[in-house]
């Protein structure tokens, strides 16, 4: 008994230290008429730190989207899990979610005043240097910050984008500045590779600094482990891929480690 007593208050200081690490808070921001409704993510460490936005997958800002925002917190970055949608709306059905998604991607001077509006909170928070800011997005998420990069949004040092789309334009008298990283699944059958080779093309023309990483065998949504789930639920092309996950976590890493330090 004593044993078993002893076991488990370890393993709740174990947690509890855990924990510690990192602070977290429901945050509320304005972007324009559209009151958003985010989760910041921070170390305890004093001082201040590089800033990451998380962008949604197109079920909104879910539990996934928060744990991304603990984890880079845990790295020493203060996270903002960002809302796209609005009042914190979260989809439980894929029709749902390609509504809301579909509804921001076709107004993209929105989508570009609801993430500003994201960006300019996350610059504001006293342990955020200003200067240092990523973003980082999946699925829907990774095809909003292509397109914020490449619209040239200012303040913004760098992206990442995990099994996203590939519609980013750049206009025309932009040069963008912020370096991108994209992590995609080979065999995601929501993406033609000549969407990727013109991506690509687009990219080069403008000047981006492009890091282009594939992984074989990996579906759309790797990186998340509902993915198969929903998959069997929504019958949709999706799969969890641990080994994807794993790799494309150490390559946002040192991705980050390289742009913001």
């Amino acid at each position: 008994m004593r044993f078993l007593v002893a076991l488990l208050l370890g393993a709740a200081c174990a947690a509890s230290t855990m924990a510690a690490d990192v602070v977290t808070r429901e945050v509320s921001y304005t972007a324009g008429s559209v009151t958003a409704k985010g989760f910041l993510a921070a170390p305890i460490v004093e001082g201040r730190h590089p800033g990451v936005l998380v962008v949604h997958e197109w079920w909104g800002l879910n539990d996934y989207a928060r744990d991304r925002a603990k984890a880079l917190a845990g790295l020493g970055y203060v996270a903002l899990a960002v809302d796209m949608y609005g009042d914190g709306r979260v989809a439980s059905h894929a029709k749902d979610a390609g509504g809301f998604a579909g509804a921001v991607m076709k107004d993209m001077p929105e989508a570009r005043r609801r993430f500003e509006a994201a960006l300019k909170f996350l610059q504001a928070q006293p342990e955020v240097d200003p200067d240092r800011i990523a973003a980082i997005g999946y699925c829907f998420g990774g095809g909003v910050v292509l397109q914020m990069a490449a619209d040239g949004v200012p303040g913004l040092v760098a992206v990442a984008s995990f099994h996203g789309s590939f519609g980013a334009e750049v206009p025309e008298g932009v040069k963008p500045t912020a370096k991108m990283l994209v992590c995609h699944g080979e065999a995601d059958s929501f993406v033609q590779p000549e969407a990727i080779a013109a991506f690509k093309k687009r990219m080069k023309a403008a000047g981006v600094d492009l890091t282009f990483v594939s992984y074989p065998g990996a579906r759309h949504g790797f990186t998340n482990p509902a993915a198969t789930a929903k998959a069997k639920e929504f019958d949709l092309d999706l799969a969890y891929d641990a080994g994807a996950d794993k790799k494309s976590w150490a390559e946002l890493q040192k991705f980050l480690q390289s742009t913001l330090h």
